[in-house]
């Protein structure tokens, strides 16, 4: 693993720094530093437009090959735009479940016909997608799946309930996993079907979270209707094709997660400062194990990454959602700390503002809305339980429970 970066490749760093600051200095400073956990819903139409922009500039998709519209992006130049995107303090991505999820695994089990129909869209910015896995008894157990797609002619007819659906309110399009032979065992018999979700059979109900917002969806498919040509891989084998977009959502964009969580750890540092708890050695100590996780997490990601084989999942990327998703949980807890009492209290003066000063929803301060948010991320993507029954089976060949 070489952490170093040639010439060519810190020339393309300015390249995309430059590109960075003159567009966030210019037509969508207003969407700078918005979008981020907690604030999801914020600025849709401009982040829309943000996305559109990147397309049109050729800054989408940089990891997919050219043929696909991308940029043929290796590792290095992949970490070097999640950095930079990160430290310019680009809006929250309206597109990274098309870009990152959707798109990768079209290109890897798609037929020529999906990738020329879905993949271009994804490149322009100009149509969105959301994830249809969970659903009230299929969370963590995604095999349990229940929500069934019959075959009626030439297109699928679907049937059943989603959940915590991201984004399902904005999406032109969904990845569906749908039991198709309800008699086979419960990792057979799933198909993964993409499906239009601005149709009449299906209905959205927005999920209030504890920030106020509403980033996820309940999605009910009463008779909702795709394609037949619409199933990715083969029919009743969804779940190999499952497994690889998890695969993908380990890769290199976890490094521009990661920077946007040091922006947060400076954040608090500088609350910390104000508020003269900075001075207290626990608080001292949290923040310096604080600091110490992050380049953990930092270095087993780049491990994780030089490993990759496609959608495979490596025995170093089952351990990275676990330790993010507990760091990140520890770090909302420490930003409402280094407020004190003031920390308990509903007020945008908590020296954590946005640089645009709009008040936030529920009137909560950033420190606030981190701390609400991140209770949630032990728990989507895979409960902490899962994750080590993952790491335990999987990549420790121990006994099943």
């Amino acid at each position: 693993m070489d952490l170093s970066f040639s010439p060519a490749e810190e020339a393309f760093r300015a390249e995309a720094r430059d590109f960075l600051e003159t567009s966030l200095g210019g037509d969508f400073a207003v969407v700078r530093g918005r979008g981020g956990p907690g604030d999801e819903d914020a600025l849709f139409e401009e982040r829309l437009a943000w996305e559109r922009h990147l397309g049109a500039s050729g800054w989408n998709c940089l990891a997919w090959p050219e043929e696909y519209g991308g940029a043929d992006a290796d590792l290095n130049r992949q970490v070097i735009w999640y950095e930079e995107y990160a430290r310019a303090r680009a809006p929250g991505r309206l597109g990274h479940i098309g870009e990152g999820l959707a798109g990768p695994t079209i290109i890897a089990f798609g037929t020529d016909a999906q990738k020329e129909r879905f993949l271009p869209p994804i490149v322009r910015g100009e149509e969105l997608w959301a994830q249809g896995y969970s659903e009230p008894d299929a969370g963590s157990d995604l095999a349990n799946v229940q929500a069934r797609a019959v075959l009626d002619g030439d297109a699928w007819v679907i049937s059943g309930q989603k959940v915590w659906t991201s984004g399902a309110h904005w999406a032109d399009w969904a990845f569906v996993l749908c039991r198709t032979d309800p008699a086979a065992p419960r990792h057979r018999g799933i198909s993964y079907l993409l499906v239009p979700m601005r149709q009449d059979s299906i209905t959205i109900r927005p999920i209030v979270q504890l920030t106020g917002t509403s980033e996820f969806n309940e999605v009910f498919f009463d008779g909702a209707r795709t394609d037949a040509a619409n199933v990715v891989g083969e029919v009743d084998g969804g779940w190999k094709v499952a497994m690889g977009t998890l695969a993908f959502e380990r890769g290199a964009s976890t490094l521009g997660q990661q920077l946007n969580f040091a922006n947060e750890l400076d954040a608090v540092v500088d609350a910390a400062r104000q508020s003269g708890r900075i001075d207290d050695p626990s608080v001292r100590q949290r923040l310096t194990a604080a600091w110490a996780g992050l380049r953990i997490m930092r270095f087993n990601t780049l491990r994780m990454l030089s490993g990759m084989q496609g959608a495979t999942l490596s025995r170093e990327a089952m351990i990275a959602k676990l330790y993010w998703a507990t760091w990140h949980r520890n770090l909302g807890a420490l930003a409402v700390d280094v407020l004190g009492p003031a920390g308990q209290i509903s007020d945008e003066a908590d020296g954590m503002r946005h640089d645009q000063g709009a008040v936030p929803t529920c009137e909560l301060g950033p420190a606030q809305r981190l701390f609400l948010w991140t209770r949630s991320d032990t728990i989507y993507g895979g409960t902490n339980q899962i994750q080590r029954n993952i790491i335990g089976e999987r990549a420790l060949g121990l006994p099943r429970e």
